[in-house]
């Protein structure tokens, strides 16, 4: 089988979406299908997905629809695509997976996944040509994530994960160490950046801060089960916290992350202390003490581990081979 994955991806963007086409790509070509990733944005997307094709799908339906014609199967995850393009695949390509994350449009046909956290309340249209994929055990992580040993939560906080993905976000990761720093200065603070950010020197003037650039996915598993705790962004991340079971506080880089973030505190498994333009120095401090309390990050660790158990990919994919 020859799979098509349409995203974009890079600055002012993020790399949400081309993490989890990447997830779904390892997931076909487990089975021995071919999975092609073709990506509406820049350079830095190869940080992340080497192998994928750089290619300004979105202003070239002529383009598109060459590619659809000689595939098997067709997925789009795309905020910007517009409808025709969700129309024409419906009709070309036999199986079409379309990756949304706040019902963005009513689509044609085939199957639909959402593997939000809170994906069950946003109340679908119920339509005889679509199969939703909704919820946490459809979410699609990288490989190193399928299978992950098992975290042992200690006592006391001692090592603190910040990561708030790419770009723009490099402003939000300096202050959240500096706040740290000021009210807890013997916590280690581990910062995993985006290697185009520029930011590594000034972070590493503050004391006990380690930053970690361009990791692989296997070696951003490893840094989770090192850590205590983590302070992240509201996106694709928080599934890869919750199934290491790391938990964590989140603060929301953008609007579309809010829904995400509330319904991870409402299962249990994060705190959420607001946008990332409302938040305090007084708020995170607090956030962090209350998880200072050994039972309360069991609790949470628990929790994450129960709503993601990093088998998402092989069941979209397989729901969609078995059609």
């Amino acid at each position: 089988m020859r799979a098509a994955i349409f995203t974009e991806g890079g600055r002012g963007i993020g790399l949400g979406h081309v993490t989890r086409c990447l997830s779904l790509a390892e997931a076909f070509e487990e089975r021995g299908d071919d999975a092609s990733i073709f990506v509406n944005g820049g350079r830095e997307v190869l940080s992340l997905a080497p192998n994928a094709v750089l290619l300004n799908w979105l202003d070239d339906e002529k383009t598109f629809r060459g590619l659809l014609e000689d595939s098997d199967c067709v997925v789009i995850d795309s905020y910007l695509a517009p409808e025709q393009y969700y129309a024409e695949a419906y009709c070309r390509v036999e199986r079409c997976l379309f990756v949304d994350d706040f019902k963005r449009l009513d689509y044609p046909g085939g199957f639909v996944l959402n593997g939000g956290v809170s994906a069950r309340k946003l109340g679908y249209p119920e339509k005889e040509s679509v199969k939703y994929l909704l919820g946490p055990e459809y979410a699609p992580l990288r490989k190193a994530f399928w299978d992950v040993e098992e975290k042992r939560i200690e006592q006391h906080i001692e090592k603190v994960l910040i990561t708030f993905g790419l770009g723009g976000a490099g402003n939000i990761t300096i202050s959240v160490v500096e706040a740290l720093c000021e009210e807890f200065p013997e916590m280690e603070k581990i910062v995993i950046m985006d290697p185009n950010s520029r930011k590594q020197e000034e972070l590493e003037r503050f004391g006990n801060v380690e930053v970690f650039e361009g990791l692989s996915a296997e070696e951003v598993k490893r840094v989770m089960l090192d850590c205590d705790v983590a302070i992240s962004a509201g996106g694709q991340t928080t599934y890869e916290l919750a199934r290491v079971g790391l938990p964590s506080i989140l603060i929301a880089v953008a609007d579309n992350q809010i829904p995400n973030c509330e319904g991870w505190k409402e299962v249990g498994f994060a705190l959420y202390v607001g946008r990332w333009d409302e938040v305090n120095t007084l708020g995170l401090s607090e956030s962090l003490k209350l998880l200072e309390d050994y039972k309360v990050r069991v609790r949470m660790s628990e929790n994450g581990k129960r709503m993601v158990d990093g088998q998402g990919a092989r069941r979209v994919v397989r729901k969609i081979i078995e059609r």
